[in-house]
């Protein structure tokens, strides 16, 4: 048992795994560079950096060909820490070496922190236009909305997910359960004739006119999937019907249940805050005699419910606004009034910057020591010098 336990301990501090774990990160960025081509930059980092292991398809079968962003940092940060502990003798010599490798820990774990916490949305405003929510970027959700109420909505938010697996779904404030009869997560609609041979899978609301066929995914970062589900809302006493929702249809659909008025739709996801910004003015600079965008930036009012914390604030590149745990930078802009702000909430945002500070000043502080000894084993041999 002893000889096992140091038998791994050899292999975790070894010098010989530090390389190799290198030299494998060093091709996963080499890879996942080249494959960016042809998935995008968020499928690259799914595929190679925020996974154990990178698979790639052989006909129907997923099979692993090289270990993953979090396999080959986790491994990292276990010989960085088990080396550190290992060989630590704290020495006023040593000291910035020990201050700089812990700097590198706490930047690894910041990463494996940032790809397990971070949340990307998108906040359009047109001028005068208010919202309490962002969107996701590559998430969808399909919202069955309780609309009886003119002033307030209950909505109950299926993640797209659980529409793939084709499951029954019974939410406790719906009277009625969700069966995802197919769901294409990319798709094509087209408008079914009268005389088509076709048959209609939808049986209410606006699927009954349109026809559906799946597409190959994308990948690419203009490019977008429209996924297209065709979802049965089944009563206790009856089938309400099969509907199409669709990223392609804009307009919710409507029908009546047990004396309340529904909203059925299929959208890109949401996250809802307790506050609100209104886009009061956005600003488009342009370099004199060309349509290159020098600066944009968008004034913006926060409105909060008890009203403490209303104010109003200019948000322009590399001057974000930070509140409630988010994070509002300017991204960019569709046409002269629209502004698209980028929605970040990361927990974690703080560590690579504290991991740099300490990397900066254990840097600092080694040169330093050797400049003072290296300075002081000069100034005797200049005074025999000039004796």
């Amino acid at each position: 048992m002893k000889d096992l336990l140091t038998s791994l301990r050899d292999f975790f501090v070894s010098l010989k795994l530090t390389v190799a774990l290198l030299v494998f990160g060093m091709i996963l960025v080499f890879a996942g560079t080249l494959d960016q081509v042809n998935l995008g930059i968020w499928a690259t980092q799914e595929k190679y950096f925020r996974s154990f292991i990178v698979y790639t398809r052989v006909g129907d079968f997923a099979v692993p060909v090289f270990p993953g962003g979090y396999l080959i940092g986790g491994l990292l940060l276990i010989n960085l820490v088990a080396a550190h502990v290992y060989r630590f003798t704290f020495t006023w010599r040593k000291s910035g070496i020990q201050l700089a490798h812990a700097g590198l820990i706490l930047l690894l774990i910041g990463e494996l922190l940032s790809g397990l916490w971070q949340k990307d949305f998108a906040m359009r405003l047109t001028e005068s236009e208010s919202k309490n929510y962002a969107e996701a970027f590559r998430e969808n959700e399909l919202a069955i909305i309780d609309a009886t109420d003119d002033k307030f909505d209950e909505v109950v938010a299926i993640p797209e997910p659980l529409l793939a697996k084709k499951s029954p779904i019974q939410h406790p404030k719906l009277p009625f359960r969700v069966v995802p009869k197919t769901y294409y997560p990319n798709s094509v609609l087209s408008a079914r004739k009268a005389d088509s041979p076709v048959a209609a899978e939808a049986t209410a609301g606006f699927g009954e006119r349109i026809l559906a066929a799946p597409q190959p995914m994308t990948y690419k970062t203009d490019e977008r999937n429209l996924p297209t589900a065709f979802v049965e809302l089944a009563a206790p006493d009856k089938s309400l019907g099969t509907y199409l929702v669709s990223l392609h249809l804009v307009m919710p659909q409507e029908f009546e249940y047990g004396g309340r008025k529904w909203k059925l739709i299929l959208r890109t996801a949401r996250i809802y805050q307790p506050f609100s910004l209104t886009l009061l003015k956005f600003n488009h600079d342009r370099y004199a005699g060309t349509d290159i965008p020098k600066n944009f930036s968008s004034r913006l009012k926060l409105q909060t419910p008890d009203g403490r914390d209303d104010r109003e604030v200019l948000i322009y590149m590399n001057n974000p606004l930070r509140y409630a745990g988010l994070t509002f930078y300017q991204s960019g802009y569709e046409g002269e009034r629209t502004t698209i702000l980028q929605v970040v909430h990361n927990p974690s945002w703080l560590v690579p910057y504290v991991a740099c500070t300490l990397m900066t000043l254990g840097l600092a502080i080694q040169f330093g020591i050797h400049l003072l000894g290296f300075a002081g084993r000069r100034a005797p041999q200049a005074a025999t010098a000039t004796a």
